[in-house]
Formats: C-alpha cells, sequence, structure tokens
C-alpha cells in the first residue's frame, strides 16, 4: 500500500478509536505512530515520539494556556462572578427575562478573564440558576442559558482555544483575541435579543420582578463591589491591544493581578490558590495531551500527502471561498455533535489549512467563525459538554434533555450570528487593523 492509502486507513481507524471512546489525545498518538511505523520504519515513528511532542510543547506561546486558567480560576474561588451578576441582576431587573439576561451579561465579563467556556458554565452555574430557579424561571431556559451563556468564553479573550489555533496556523494570537471582541459582544447581544423576544412571547417562561427601582443603595453597594473584573479584563485586553504585552505576557500579568486584587480584597489564601494551580494544572494537562496528540497527526498527515490531495479536490470542485466556508462549517457541525471542541479543532486543521492557504481565504477570519462553530458544538447533543457541566454542577437534578432543549433556542441564534460573521468579514477584521 502506498502512503495515502495507509492515511486513509489511519483515519478509519482513528474515528474508530473515537467512536469507542478513547480519549482523543491517545487515539491521535496511537494512530499517528502505527501510521508513520507502517509508511516508512520503527524507527522514523519512535523518532517522531521523541522530538515533536517535546518541540511542540516547548513552544513559549503555550505557556499563555496556563496561566490564563490560572487567571480565570483565581477570580471565580475568589467569588468575582458573583458580585458581576447581583449588579447585571439590578441593571436589568426591568428587562423582560432579567435574570437570564444578567446571567448572558456576567458570562461574558466572566469569559473575559477565565478564557474558558467549561469554566465559565461552571461558575455561573452555581450562581445565576439558583437565583432563576427562585425567581420560577422556566427550567429549560435557566439551564439552556447558562450552558450556552458559557461557551462565550470561546470568543470573548483572552480565549484558549484562540491561543491554540494561532500557536497551530501560525496566526497572531494578539490578533485573534482582538478579532474577538465585536464578534464576542454581538454573540451575547443576539442571545439576550433572543431572550427578551421570547419572554415578551411568552411571559410565564420568566416572571416579571416586582421591583421598579432601578437606581438603589444594592446597586450602589454592588457597583463598587465590581471593579476587580473589568479592571483585570481591561489590563490583560488592553495591554495587547496597545502592544504593550505579548499573549503570553499578559497571561502571566493577568494571573498576578488576579492573585493582587485577591489580596487586596483580603480574600487571599493557600488554599484558594492550592485549587486554582490544581485546576490549571489539570486543565493543561488535558489540553496539552490533546495538542501533542494532534501536533502528531499533523506531521504524519503531512508526510502521507493526505492534506494536500484533500486540497486539490476542494479547489478543483468548490471555487468560491464562501462555498469552502459552508462546507467546513457543516464537517464540524456535525463532528461538534460528537468531538469536544478542541479534540475537533485540532482534528480538522490538518485538512482545512492547505485549502484555506490554497483558496487564499484570510486566516484571522477563518479563526472567529471556527471559534464560533466550536462554541455551537459545546451546546449541541449527544455531546455538547457545556450542557453535562451544567447537569453536574446541578447534582444531576435536571434531566439532560431539559438542558438541551433550553440550549436548542441559543444554538438557532448562534446559527444567525455565525451567518453575519460569514457574510460580513468586517465584523473580525476591523479591529485588528486599529492595534498598535
Amino acid at each position: 500500500m502506498d502512503f495515502i492509502q495507509i492515511a486513509y486507513l489511519s483515519i478509519a481507524a482513528l474515528l474508530v478509536l473515537i467512536a469507542l471512546r478513547v480519549p482523543i489525545g491517545i487515539a491521535l498518538i496511537a494512530v499517528s505512530f502505527c501510521g508513520i511505523w507502517g509508511s516508512t520504519s520503527a524507527g522514523a515513528a519512535w523518532g517522531m515520539v521523541r522530538a515533536v511532542p517535546y518541540n511542540f510543547v516547548a513552544n513559549w506561546e503555550f505557556s499563555a494556556v496556563p496561566m490564563f486558567l490560572l487567571m480565570g480560576y483565581i477570580a471565580s474561588n475568589a467569588g468575582l462572578t458573583t458580585a458581576m451578576f447581583t449588579t447585571m441582576r439590578l441593571l436589568l431587573n426591568r428587562v423582560p427575562g432579567g435574570l437570564a439576561c444578567a446571567t448572558v451579561g456576567a458570562s461574558s465579563m466572566f469569559a473575559a478573564a477565565s478564557g474558558s467556556s467549561i469554566a465559565t458554565s461552571a461558575a455561573m452555574a452555581r450562581i445565576a440558576i439558583p437565583e432563576m430557579n427562585k425567581a420560577k424561571y422556566d427550567l429549560s431556559l435557566s439551564t439552556g442559558c447558562v450552558a450556552s451563556a458559557g461557551t462565550l468564553g470561546s470568543m470573548i479573550p483572552p480565549s484558549i482555544a484562540m491561543v491554540i489555533f494561532g500557536v497551530f496556523t501560525n496566526t497572531s494570537i494578539g490578533a485573534l483575541f482582538i478579532a474577538g471582541i465585536i464578534p464576542g459582544l454581538l454573540s451575547a447581544m443576539m442571545f439576550i435579543l433572543m431572550i427578551v423576544i421570547r419572554v415578551k412571547l411568552k411571559p410565564d417562561l420568566a416572571p416579571r420582578d416586582a421591583r421598579t427601582a432601578i437606581w438603589t443603595p444594592e446597586l450602589r453597594s454592588s457597583l463598587l463591589e465590581i471593579w476587580p473584573l473589568p479592571t483585570l479584563v481591561f489590563a490583560v485586553l488592553g495591554g495587547i491591544f496597545l502592544g504593550l504585552m505579548t499573549p503570553t505576557e499578559a497571561g502571566a500579568v493577568g494571573a498576578a493581578f488576579a492573585t493582587l486584587i485577591t489580596i487586596m480584597r483580603k480574600q487571599f489564601s493557600l488554599s484558594l490558590m492550592r485549587d486554582a494551580v490544581r485546576d490549571a494544572a489539570m486543565g493543561t494537562c488535558t489540553i496539552f495531551i490533546i495538542a501533542t496528540g494532534a501536533s502528531m497527526f499533523t506531521a504524519y498527515m503531512g508526510l502521507s500527502g493526505l492534506p494536500a490531495n484533500v486540497a486539490d479536490l476542494f479547489l478543483t470542485t468548490v471555487e468560491s471561498p464562501i462555498g469552502i466556508i459552508l462546507i467546513i462549517a457543516v464537517v464540524c457541525l456535525i463532528g461538534g455533535m460528537f468531538l469536544d471542541s478542541i479534540g475537533l479543532m485540532l482534528l480538522t486543521l490538518p485538512f482545512f489549512l492547505p485549502v484555506l492557504e490554497g483558496a487564499g481565504i484570510n486566516l484571522l477570519w477563518f479563526g472567529i467563525i471556527m471559534v464560533k462553530l466550536l462554541e455551537i458544538g459545546l451546546i449541541t447533543p449527544p455531546v455538547g459538554l457545556n450542557c453535562y457541566v451544567i447537569q453536574s454542577a446541578l447534582g444531576r437534578s435536571v434531566p439532560l434533555s431539559t438542558v438541551f432543549r433550553g440550549a436548542g433556542w441559543f444554538v438557532a441564534t448562534d446559527m444567525v450570528t455565525l451567518g453575519l460573521l460569514v457574510a460580513f468579514p468586517v465584523l473580525s477584521l476591523w479591529l485588528p487593523a486599529w492595534m498598535v
């Protein structure tokens, strides 16, 4: 058999392993090793095992991943999200579905301090859902809202998904961060608009708050409490936008600044830091195992020549860049139903990149579209990871079908947002053009 035939067999084996629930990082490593062995020799396969993982993980830009995760876990464990949700709830109490809208607003701000969709969903589930249950909100609306608002952690910078995409595609991570600001805010506003319209049409989904006053002593007090989170976000993103820090440096500054805030607020403790470091280390290890497997798979696919064949097939049958984007979107939407977001991105990028480069598609624009597709995959059944996070955070007291049913409205809204991002690239590219 030639290289191409072995590559096709390897992909079939990979899909079987994924279907058998083998962790995707392990599956990628195993298939890449066996594929190199079958195509060349055992010595070459062992050489790849020795060289590729080290060279990949030693990439300096990857140090941003544990730093942003650490920043988010410190902020979450210190309770910075609670004050933000309280403020949003008081500001939006007269809006139809005010608590759900407040959840989206607070998730947007926390997403800018965590970089992780799962961390955002888990943090907001413990705060927002009990409040919505107390107000007699429809359970599918409250759980679907938190699961979907959590996906904003992938789009609103700093984003772990963007760091990994930038490293794999050699795209500026700082530019990706800035490019995600408008699409992230647009996604949040579309969620809020959908909630307001739904509750207007069906008021029993979310009973109105009896309070009518907005400027109250409680609101004034909460406004004094929320300063740490916006300050942290502006320090990190402002430093990147103005060219004062690289994303890697911004991650370290953000983690240090989050620690300083806990000290200033007299919330610092060794147990808080221990838990934050442990959670960040576990998240980093999970991501790095998948990324290492993907780097080996990319090296093997490059050796086989299969991605070049796929690119030629794409470019000869689909001439329009929009057509290519739509085909990729269908692949990612289907794949997102069965794979976790990072795994899906790293599994498909070796095939997408030659096509994108051959069609002359801007990788910065495509990166934002890819992240939006990954966001949708986080809340689509049967493996919508954020929905499982919500069910787990509630002690499995809510049927998973209820969470998915509520998230369905947000998936439809995200599809509209995705259409806007594809139709109007300026939404993604305008801000990066102003970076220093």
